[in-house]
């Protein structure tokens, strides 16, 4: 039998078809999912059945899942398995090609389940002719994101029942607004039903250190006052570009870059995380001037973790804050703030893993005494999205 964990063990204890293996970054949710397929709903393959893992675009690629798989005895190649049962992972962006399989299992991994998009409306179909699980460390901020979980375990018979039972628009926007919830002690009941928890005490400890980087104060005061675009010499027309060049002229001031440099320099095995591609030319360019090993991982390029001593590691968030892992470094750094707090929460937990060897992790988060990073700061260590139109000027 396959060596697990006492929290892992637990959850499979709990699960069930329907269910959601909730638990944070590194805990373990993968092997799991796999336990409770094998020992549960093949009976220890005594009943085999075929298997279907949809998850990210970036786990398939880096075959993360069939490293799991192998714990198990179990492959891709169909000939390798049990009864020659078919074992097939792909990313969410093709879950339509897989509306007509039944009688298989499914594994819905990285919760895509939002909205009622095409990607919902699959898995809905999927999981009204199969077994099914569905693995998050984030399931939901509001009620609306558990809505496609309540329909596909019947629950509810579509999205106009769960609207008219449960939601409140306001009658004052020009658009859809929700006003409230209602009846949410009977919602509370239906996630508390379907919901199972990997609770275990971790052996590492993070440690997140704000790194205070010099910005151009009177530029700034220009840009946020005067309302006057300093990067391309003309008045800011809107909040959006007003954000964009707050955000512009303080993450790219070549004092921050000098502290990163510094750090970099520190750690033999570094990762960094950005946002925006100027920030990606001016790490480039510093590296390169640098003679350091780098590698990216972005919307353009996807290259995995050097293998070599000393390497830093270049990850714009969007494209890389969920879907792998690394256990060679403790290192960290945060090159500018996301608005988004569960983007950033699953960016820090790329190293925080179950086997990692060490008990000490290090977040190095640059941050200005600007308005801008000040504003980001706040809202990210209250567990908040940042918003700019909530933002007082």
């Amino acid at each position: 039998m396959v060596d697990l964990f006492n929290h892992q063990q637990d959850a499979i204890d709990k699960l069930q078809t329907g269910s959601v293996l909730k638990g944070g970054v590194g805990s373990g949710k993968s092997r799991t999912s796999l336990a409770y397929y094998y020992y549960k709903e093949c009976d220890g393959m005594r009943k085999p059945k075929n298997l279907y893992i949809i998850t990210t675009a970036r786990k398939r690629d880096t075959k993360d899942w069939e490293e799991e798989l192998e714990v198990f005895d179990l492959s891709i190649i169909s000939l390798l398995n049990p009864s020659n049962i078919e074992i097939h992972i792909d990313s969410w962006n093709n879950i339509g090609k897989y509306e007509d399989v039944e009688d298989s299992f499914f594994i819905f991994d990285e919760q895509r389940v939002v909205g009622y998009g095409s990607w919902v409306k699959s898995y809905i179909k999927i999981a009204k002719k199969n077994p099914w699980i569905l693995l998050s460390a984030t399931p939901g901020d509001v009620w609306l994101d558990y809505m496609p979980v309540f329909i596909a375990n019947g629950f509810y018979k579509n999205k106009t029942e769960f609207q008219r039972r449960h939601i409140v628009y306001s009658r004052y926007s020009k658009f859809p607004k929700i006003e409230k919830y209602v009846e949410v002690r009977h919602l509370e009941r239906l996630r508390d039903k379907i919901s199972v928890n990997m609770e275990f005490v971790r052996h590492t400890t993070q440690h997140h250190l704000d790194i205070m980087t010099p910005y151009d104060e009177k530029k700034f005061s220009m840009v946020k006052d005067k309302r006057w675009n300093v990067l391309e010499n003309k008045p800011i027309k809107d909040v959006a570009e007003l954000f964009r060049v707050m955000r512009t002229l303080v993450n790219s001031d070549e004092r921050r870059l000098l502290m990163v440099k510094n750090l970099i320099l520190k750690n033999k095995k570094t990762i960094v995380f950005y946002n925006f591609n100027y920030e990606l030319d001016l790490l480039k360019d510093m590296l390169t001037s640098e003679g350091l090993l780098f590698k990216e991982w972005n919307g353009h390029k996807h290259e995995p973790i050097p293998d070599s001593d000393a390497w830093v590691y270049l990850v714009q968030y969007t494209a890389g804050a969920e879907g792998w892992n690394c256990v060679e470094t403790n290192v960290v750094i945060f090159y500018s703030q996301n608005y988004s707090y569960k983007i950033t929460h699953q960016a820090a937990g790329r190293i925080d893993r179950l086997n990692t060897p060490f008990d000490d992790l290090y977040y190095y988060h640059m941050v200005s005494k600007s308005f801008i990073d000040i504003s980001i700061g706040k809202a990210l260590k209250g567990k908040k999205n940042f918003q700019e139109k909530g933002v007082v000027l």
